[in-house]
């Protein structure tokens, strides 16, 4: 059943609403993840059908036809998002919806570590530029910044670190995001590097970037920053790092930083700070809210499943993996067994390339091809599709599994488990019921 939200401050108002549901004998969110299946007739009881393929049946999976809830909200200006917590606000795309070239602004996914201004006069908004680096702080407003500097248009991944999250084991706290904290909108703005470079800043002291924004923690202290985050230099001064104040060429919409934000494609979104007010050139790796570990960090080196791991065996993320999406069809579809079924989706790699895509019907034996495009720009999503046929009627998984320009190739079930529970770049797989 739908709920629908007509702004923000009703969110606000509220408390959690938190529910334990029992999913195959233990508690669970519910929002289902991969876990232990006892056996392939378990398996096929489950999914209703004849099991396509049975002897490749990986042991313990649980079918990708239960893998995604199908309860939505709406918020103003958004449309078929799944929301995963209300204070403060967080919301996925279900894949399905995912499907456009350019991911249109109603189905870009909502994250927020704080509560969102309530209030915005875009024409005094300003930027402020400080830090150690630099010698004397300039501040510029949204006009300003239009008019002074080139204008550029960029299609940019922009994925949560934690996207995938409700698939490991053993569990970990967090929002549980399935797969839908992902988006490739086309973003209009500035080069970041144009307005740093403007303040005459000093190379050889500048070690990161860090921002600054107009949310308030969810306590609603004010002495308290929900989250500062930012970025090594280099990355910053990447010819594509971008202060956006449009998504598609209209405005951001408020919940993804309006009226000014970064994006930094291909990492974490932690680092693309929303509603953004001042930008830091530090002299130091920064400090603030959410830097310290292990926030958006990993271990340094793999770690046994539900390992305590101290604070300074934590490593910071920084491109995100390598990852693909079925967003066409919808999982769970029926389909008839003679005629073909297209498959399309997307592929990204953090700062690299997709070098390929391929599908699999057998749980992984044997894969197959997809026809791949290139990329609008660096560090934008790549279109794949591909055309299927089945043998036999009964149960079957489409696998999509991509491999990037520097070899690295997505892991079949799950990546290395960590304590947060980010970077799962596991194959993406849906449910085909061919009968």
């Amino acid at each position: 059943m739908k709920r629908r939200v007509r702004g923000i401050h009703e969110f606000f108002a509220r408390d959690p609403e938190r529910a334990d549901w029992e999913i195959f004998g233990r508690k669970s969110h519910p929002l289902s993840r991969r876990g232990f299946v006892a056996g392939l007739a378990s398996f096929s009881a489950l999914v209703g059908a004849r099991v396509a393929y049975p002897a490749t049946v990986p042991q313990g999976l649980i079918p990708a036809s239960l893998a995604d809830s199908t309860e939505s909200f709406t918020i103003e200006g958004k449309d078929g998002l799944t929301l995963l917590n209300d204070r403060p606000l967080n919301a996925e795309t279900p894949a399905h919806l995912l499907n456009d070239d350019v991911t249109p602004a109603n189905r870009l996914f909502i994250r927020n570590n704080g509560i969102p201004p309530l209030s915005v006069d875009p024409k005094s908004w300003t930027l402020t530029i400080d830090g150690e680096s630099v010698e004397h702080t300039k501040k510029y407003t949204i006009e300003e910044l239009k008019t002074r500097f080139e204008n550029i248009e960029r299609q940019l991944v922009l994925e949560c670190g934690g996207n995938g999250r409700a698939e490991f084991d053993p569990p970990v706290s967090g929002n549980q995001w399935t797969l839908g904290a992902v988006g490739c909108p086309q973003w209009n703005g500035v080069r970041l590097k144009d307005v740093l470079e403007d303040t005459g800043f000093n190379h050889d002291s500048a070690v990161y970037v860090a921002f600054y924004g107009a949310d308030t923690h969810i306590s609603g202290s004010r002495d308290r920053i929900p989250i500062s985050r930012g970025v090594p230099i280099k990355k910053a001064l990447d010819e594509d790092s971008m202060i956006v104040w449009g998504m598609n060429g209209g405005e951001l919409h408020e919940m993804n930083g309006h009226p000014l934000r970064l994006v930094f494609g291909g990492w974490p979104g932690s680092v693309s700070g929303k509603w953004l007010t001042r930008v830091s050139v530090r002299d130091v790796v920064h400090d603030g809210p959410k830097m310290a570990s292990p926030s958006y960090r990993v271990p340094c080196e793999p770690v046994a499943p539900g390992s305590v791991v101290e604070d300074e065996d934590m490593c910071i993320i920084h491109a995100m993996p390598v990852k693909s999406l079925i967003t066409s069809p919808k999982s769970g579809i029926k389909h008839s067994v003679g005629s073909n079924l297209d498959i399309r989706g997307h592929a990204w790699s953090g700062d690299a390339s997709i070098e390929n895509v391929k599908l699999s019907l057998d749980f992984g034996r044997t894969w197959t091809n997809a026809k791949l495009e290139p990329p609008a720009n660096r560090m934008a999503w790549q279109h794949w599709e591909h055309t299927i046929s089945f043998p036999t009627t009964g149960y079957y998984e489409v696998w999509a599994r991509a491999t990037d320009d520097l070899g690295r190739t997505q892991p079949m079930v799950l990546p290395n488990w960590n304590p947060k529970g980010y970077l799962n770049n596991a194959c993406h797989r849906i449910a085909v019921y061919v009968s």
